[in-house]
């Protein structure tokens, strides 16, 4: 049977704002991405090498080895982007409920990753974003980055084994950036409190899906190999007001 794919609704960088404000979601093309940052497609594309050397996620409840990440968090305030030390990454129960309510401690995101500008550009993007469309008055933003590959060397890769969640902040990025030898992989949204939503496979690296976390649940269906080893590489930004989840002496 051939294998079905729908095409991501992407709309102009300029609109990114006013699609999240009215639909709770926007997708973008790798170009529009690039100039939504404020970077080139080169910066980005430079980040790229860093997903071939994803340490394993060693919190997967289901027993898989299918998942290789890393995570990294900072504030922004006043227009600057201010790493913050090492932390575990907490959802509760009610938006993970197969990892939530444990702390799960990732390898760190590399210094020098973090040093790019193509990556500085990415976290002030999302905020800058997050703060327009969602709340102009909010002065900080936490942000959380999760560097994802889920491969296929055991047969399947899930890149949601929790299923159609909500991630419990305000803004969530997911950016494309590989997909090797891989069939799957579509990317479903919904609304959260209505009828309404859409399905699309994110294939061209570096073009990103934004959504307004209250009003979208989100899942991508799991990846399998198309002949031999393959995989699916993403990177995941979140923004939240108010501070990280599960750091309640945090303050906005």
């Amino acid at each position: 049977m051939a294998h079905i794919t729908f095409s991501p609704p992407y709309t102009p960088a300029c609109h990114v704002v006013q699609q999240l404000r009215e639909r709770g979601y926007a997708v973008l093309r790798p170009s529009d991405t690039a100039s939504w940052a404020g970077c080139t497609l080169a910066q980005l594309q430079a980040l790229a090498a860093d997903w071939a050397g994803l340490p394993p996620d060693e919190h997967l409840k289901d027993g898989g080895r299918y998942r290789n990440r890393r995570h990294a968090s900072f504030v922004l305030a006043d227009g600057s982007i201010a790493p913050v030390p090492h932390r575990a990454h907490y959802q509760p129960v009610e938006y993970n409920a197969l990892h939530g309510g444990m702390r799960r401690w990732f390898a760190p995101m590399l210094d020098a990753t973090l040093a790019q500008p193509g990556w500085q550009a990415l976290v002030k993007a999302a905020a800058d974003t997050a703060r327009a469309a969602l709340d102009p008055a909010a002065a900080r933003w936490f942000v959380e980055a999760h560097q994802f590959r889920i491969d296929t060397e055991g047969g399947i890769g899930r890149p949601t084994p929790e299923g159609a969640h909500r991630d419990g902040v305000d803004l969530v990025a997911v950016f494309l950036i590989a997909r090797e030898g891989v069939k799957g992989g579509e990317t479903r949204i919904f609304e959260a409190t209505g009828p309404s939503g859409q399905r699309f496979t994110l294939d061209e690296p570096w073009s990103v899906m934004l959504l307004d976390d209250a009003r979208m649940i989100h899942e991508t269906t799991p990846i399998q190999p198309e002949s031999g080893h393959g995989w699916r590489d993403t990177l995941v930004l979140t923004c939240r007001r108010g501070g990280f989840l599960g750091d309640d002496d945090a303050t906005a």
